[in-house]
């Protein structure tokens, strides 16, 4: 779970350092969300940026696993993930933007100008997509994933088009100011998390969406990368809508165990929109 005592501490000691090093926002090499949460993990310097196969550099190496700050893209993660895994444990940190304040920048002046909250909410689903990326992987024993749903500050250049300059506006930076839940992900079981609980079986993707709060069109990657691992199985079709249950090998008591006392503590709000 979360630390967030030792997040705060992480957040100080970069956003302190950053501050010698910058006039500012964003200046820096190295993006301040990644730098937050490589120190988060491991705030030892001489784990942090070490070569370990072949050309690789692993963000964090401390003698016995590799741990890799990924903020999107999975799918750069591929080659990586062939070289390191049948070597060492790698685990991914994955921060998702729960609820995300946005700050205007000038891009002439620097100037900032306000802040508003973003309508939306950051969920696990998010996830979905990159992990989609790296499926082939899912189940090595070796790969852990940890889903970081992180309240942050995102800085934008207000350098689009139109008359305010946001449509096609770049992202400068962006600086976590909290961790609101975090999902790991040790083993195929884990992704029950994504199965909301109390469906009613069978149920096609369009009602786990429902039930979890999530825009139906965006569902049918989640129930096919569930399929795929095995967590849920197609037992037929209504309409043109497949219909899906929990596979078999996930219904014995300690997987149910697990769902449940997963649904029970889990920050429920941090998993719907």
């Amino acid at each position: 779970m979360a630390d967030n005592r030792r997040f705060e501490s992480a957040r100080l000691r970069v956003l302190t350092e950053l501050e010698r090093q910058r006039h500012g926002i964003g200046m820096q090499k190295e993006k301040t969300l990644h730098a937050i949460f490589k120190d988060y993990e491991d705030p030892n310097s001489d784990h942090q940026e070490i070569p370990v196969v072949g050309s690789y550099i692993a963000d964090i190496f401390n003698g016995s696993e590799i741990v890799e700050i990924q903020n999107g893209n999975f799918g750069k993660m591929r080659d990586k993930l062939c070289a390191y895994l049948p070597q060492y444990p790698v685990r991914i940190v994955y921060p998702i933007p729960h609820c995300k304040w946005i700050t205007w920048i000038d891009p002439d002046t620097g100037e900032q100008r306000g802040r508003r909250r973003s309508p939306r909410k950051g969920t696990i689903y998010d996830a979905v997509p990159e992990l989609f990326r790296i499926r082939s992987y899912l189940e090595d024993p070796h790969l852990t994933i940890d889903l970081c749903l992180t309240d942050m500050v995102e800085y934008r250049l207000q350098d689009g088009w139109g008359r305010d300059g946001k449509r096609g506006s770049h992202r400068y930076d962006r600086i976590p100011t909290a961790i609101v839940h975090e999902l790991r992900i040790r083993d195929k079981s884990d992704y029950l998390a994504f199965v909301p609980p109390d469906l009613p079986e069978p149920f096609t993707a369009a009602q786990m969406a429902a039930a979890a709060g999530q825009p139906g069109r965006a569902f049918s990657d989640t129930a096919l990368l569930l399929t795929e691992l095995g967590i849920l199985n197609r037992i037929g079709k209504r309409g043109h809508a497949y219909l899906y249950r929990i596979g078999d090998a996930f219904r014995e008591a300690d997987a149910t165990k697990k769902l449940t006392e997963y649904n029970n503590t889990a920050d429920h709000d941090s998993f719907k929109a």
